[in-house]
């Protein structure tokens, strides 16, 4: 049978991001989502709810998270759960905790640094995952294989009505 771990949050930091490095030197930062939920209930009254989410970001995204993102920040995750499981050392009981380990990061617009986050020539795409990328000056840039066709040449169009359909 065929396994999917795969989460996408889409919230604002309830603290600056927190940077420490391993003793190896990988950056390593947690940071907090609250997602709002909103809905309506039965007696058409409007309940709202937030769900507080910890997030771990490695690598480059740990620092660029660090650098450009503070609390009331929006930003896009997407990533995997991951159980840690841990004793308590006042109680010695096995404790556990359910978080969200960052593969993507993408800065939501503030209205202070321009579209989506840092500015021109600062990159918030992850090490080898496909994702996204900005280029000095330029928009979001996709790496990996292409995702869809491109324009034909100029010169292989043609005037006449040779569709076949």
């Amino acid at each position: 049978m065929a396994n999917l771990n795969k989460v996408l949050l889409l919230g604002n930091l309830t603290r600056d991001p927190e940077l420490r490095y391993t003793p190896k030197g990988t950056a390593v930062a947690d940071i907090a989502l609250a997602i709002n939920r909103v809905w309506t209930n039965e007696q058409n009254q409007r309940q709202e709810e937030t769900t507080y989410v910890d997030i771990t970001l490695w690598g480059r995204q740990a620092e660029l998270a660090q650098q450009y993102l503070t609390k009331g920040r929006g930003c896009f995750i997407e990533g995997r759960l991951q159980m840690d499981t841990w004793e308590d050392k006042a109680t010695g009981q096995k404790r556990s905790k359910l978080k969200v380990v960052a593969e993507n990061l993408q800065f939501l617009p503030d209205g202070k640094s321009g579209p989506g986050g840092p500015p021109s020539g600062a990159s918030h795409a992850p090490q080898g995952n496909g994702g996204y990328s900005r280029p000095a000056g330029g928009p979001p840039q996709r790496s990996g294989p292409p995702q869809g066709g491109s324009a034909a040449p100029v010169e292989d169009y043609h005037d006449e009505d040779d569709i076949p359909f």
